[in-house]
């Protein structure tokens, strides 16, 4: 319990330090991370430029602090999002069943049985390389799973008999939705939505990779990567600083989407007790 803890307050100390340092971005930042400088391309960690120089000569460090906006923006915003389209759809489907939730199940079936990596690069290279293209490949891709789990969960909440007592109260379709059924789900749709930004994340930094994402000469950690490849012998730390920053930026989400599972699931610590 305790290693559990100490690994739950290190992932939070690096989610804190990671978003303070992106939101104080034009405070810490010690160069103009957009303005190249080929007197000094490629050089190493000093006093000066403490994580080197790109090969255009831009400060790493200035760069590192602005290349988190971009993908933490993203993967919320596609969240937000794809939780909106989900839960609408979940709990429509759930409670009222017929032709509408079977189309929908079918549909959901069918996105999910598509490897979300290829539907997103296939559905950014169709829709050209730009934010909006991006958004729209994570939104499509990830709605399927919000909205299966919610219907999951409005189906057997439906059956309860809390709500077969409302219902002969006279309350309505929409009361019971949103203020007896909605509140019950909440946990998992807060464990669910943890996890789905930090898989946004490696989408994102995948989909910025293989320049369908982010594009130059906004600062990006993916981008950076990309950059670099030519220079990973000579420059390894070009690589090395983004890519750790993308490691512990997803690793301190999912710590803490796990603990936020063993602590709101009472189901899920009920099995792990059995």
């Amino acid at each position: 319990m305790k290693k559990a803890n100490l690994q739950l307050y290190f992932a939070l100390a690096v989610l804190v330090i990671i978003l303070g340092a992106s939101l104080l971005a034009p405070l810490l930042a010690t160069h103009n991370p957009f303005e190249p400088n080929m007197a000094v391309r490629l050089q190493g960690m000093s006093w000066q430029h403490f994580f080197g120089t790109d090969a255009l000569g831009r400060d790493m460090f200035s760069r590192i602090l602005y290349g988190g906006r971009a993908s933490i923006l993203l993967s919320v915003v596609a969240a937000v999002l794809s939780l909106g389209v989900g839960l609408t759809i979940g709990l429509l489907c759930g409670f009222y069943g017929g032709k509408v939730d079977l189309c929908f199940t079918v549909l959901s079936n069918i996105f999910q049985g598509i490897p979300g990596s290829c539907f997103m690069v296939a559905i950014a290279g169709i829709l050209g390389a730009s934010i909006e293209s991006l958004i729209l490949a994570l939104v499509i891709t990830s709605w399927a799973g919000f909205s299966r789990i919610v219907r999951a969960e409005v189906l057997q909440l439906k059956e309860e008999p809390f709500v077969e007592g409302l219902r002969c109260l006279g309350c309505s379709d929409w009361r019971l939705l949103s203020y007896h059924i909605m509140p019950n789900i909440v946990n998992k749709m807060l464990v669910l939505f943890t996890i789905r930004v930090g898989r946004g994340i490696l989408s994102v930094a995948g989909l910025s990779f293989l320049g369908l994402g982010v594009q130059p000469p906004t600062p990006d950690w993916s981008v950076m990567i990309n950059d670099a490849i030519l220079y990973y012998r000579s420059s390894p730390h070009l690589i090395l600083v983004p890519g750790t920053c993308i490691f512990m930026l997803i690793y301190s989400i999912n710590i803490i989407g796990d603990s936020m599972r063993d602590r709101l699931d009472s189901r899920y610590n009920e099995v792990r007790k059995w």
